[in-house]
């Protein structure tokens, strides 16, 4: 730019005397800033549709991916969304720090033959008691003293208590049987030490995640 200026006026001290090459370059030097306004605002408008269509394209993608993730968990006659993909994420931040902590390898809290027995038409209720004793006996009674592996565990339980609220709606009815099941996991729970039973209950979280992803539809 400043090249210009100085060969627009150079050519003008040649052609032109007196004042006649200070007012052509001025003329020049106006014209210059002018254009160079100009281009800098467009530059500005082009930034800012950029940045708004990366935030439009951000917010699509984030709404595609909550929708691929949340699933329809098939209760019987009714059905309820869960995330499943957030759980199984909150039990990998804790699941190998439950079983390094887990002494009593001989016991069995949730065998799989128990969970894939649930009686027909007893999966709503199944859940619910099973939803309520890890919210209420196991989650309850988590302790860790790494802040991660707590807010895991605390993400879990609310994840848990919302899947419960919604079941609520479905009015499931329990028969003695499935009473009978779950009161046989929670007598088990009761004969160890608080602090080994939970993180024994927490190891094995992952045998009922597999069991809600197989009932489970996107």
């Amino acid at each position: 730019m400043c090249t210009g200026a100085c060969l627009c006026m150079s050519l003008s001290e040649q052609t032109i005397p007196g004042k006649i090459p200070s007012v052509h370059y001025k003329r020049r030097q106006h014209g210059d800033t002018h254009a160079q306004s100009s281009t800098h605002s467009q530059r500005t408008m082009a930034m800012k549709m950029l940045l708004g269509c990366s935030l439009c394209l951000l917010l699509l993608l984030s709404c595609l991916s909550q929708a691929a993730e949340a699933r329809t968990l098939h209760l019987d006659s009714c059905s309820v969304t869960v995330h499943t993909h957030e759980l199984r994420k909150y039990f990998s931040d804790i699941r190998l720090d439950a079983i390094a902590k887990d002494n009593e390898i001989g016991v069995k809290l949730l065998d799989k033959s128990l969970i894939r027995d649930v009686q027909e038409g007893q999966t709503c209720c199944f859940v619910r008691l099973l939803l309520r004793f890890y919210v209420e006996r196991v989650f309850s009674n988590y302790a860790s003293t790494e802040p991660q592996l707590q807010r895991s565990s605390s993400a879990l339980a609310n994840a848990f208590v919302i899947i419960r609220r919604d079941i609520h709606k479905c009015h499931c009815q329990c028969k003695e049987e499935t009473q009978r099941t779950i009161d046989s996991v929670m007598a088990e729970f009761t004969k160890l030490q608080i602090q080994p039973a939970v993180q024994k209950a927490v190891g094995e979280l992952g045998t009922v995640l597999e069991w809600l992803d197989q009932k489970t539809h996107a």
